[in-house]
């Protein structure tokens, strides 16, 4: 089986409650959330997980409080010694823009999304401002139906809530073992050291959330996961890459 080191690439900060993370917890706590792109390096293929925002402004000196470099999406595959165009494939947590506004920078990948989560980014519902189908157009869409193993050591499972059609992705690493990358918007707060899961803030059906939240904390107590990645935290390793 092939393994991966899972290199972030930190794509913009965004000002938020952390409200948003923890539905019915912590609100009034302003925080500040990363939009990571992750890039697996190893294996056949050159992946991306989800392929962040296009365009940021980041408040002077806030890169040094947080302990974080921001970067293009371009600027931080050029400093991993690849170019949009080697990317293969692209899997996505969610279609809420901030995981998908650069899918037009990458002419040859297939990108990996399940079938409710495309069909909701379509026809979203009108209170739903995320989605934006014209993030896709053009793009080369494998749709899902459920898990799947999208490379060696590459899988999928679905986790909805958050979303429709969320889905983690599960990693097989060179030296941390299999690290599951959330297919919800959460950060630590979502997964206290006892006690259940908290649910994503946002979310389109809070059971489903509150359910996906705790199976990926389930896999990690149960030692079917190594490591949990929540996909906005400030988590630790978030500095560098994760082997």
């Amino acid at each position: 089986m092939s393994s991966y080191v899972i290199h972030p690439i930190v794509c913009g900060l965004n000002a938020t409650d952390q409200g948003v993370m923890t539905y019915l917890r912590h609100y009034g706590k302003a925080i500040h959330i990363p939009i990571y792109v992750f890039y697996l390096e190893g294996g056949d293929k050159k992946i991306l997980i989800d392929s962040g925002l296009e365009d940021f402004l980041i408040p002077e000196g806030l890169e040094d409080e947080l302990g974080l470099r921001v970067e293009y999406l371009e600027d931080g595959l050029a400093r991993l010694g690849v170019t949009p165009e080697e990317i293969d494939i692209i899997i996505h947590t969610h279609l809420h823009n901030d995981h998908c506004e650069n899918d037009g920078m990458f002419p040859n990948a297939k990108i990996y999304v399940q079938r409710a989560e495309l069909e909701f980014c379509r026809h979203p519902h009108p209170l739903d401002h995320r989605y934006d189908a014209d993030y896709l157009e053009g793009c080369a869409i494998v749709e899902l139906d459920g898990p799947a193993e999208v490379a060696p050591g590459v899988s999928v499972l679905p986790t909805p809530g958050h979303s429709p059609g969320g889905q983690s992705v599960v990693v097989q690493t060179a030296q941390s073992g299999k690290a599951l990358i959330t297919g919800f918007c959460c950060n630590d707060k979502n997964f206290p050291p006892s006690g259940p899961a908290v649910a994503p803030g946002v979310h389109t059906d809070a059971i489903q959330a509150w359910e996906s939240a705790n199976l990926v904390k389930s896999m990690l107590e149960s030692g079917q996961i190594d490591l949990l990645i929540p996909c906005h935290a400030l988590w630790p390793g978030q500095k560098g890459p994760i082997a």
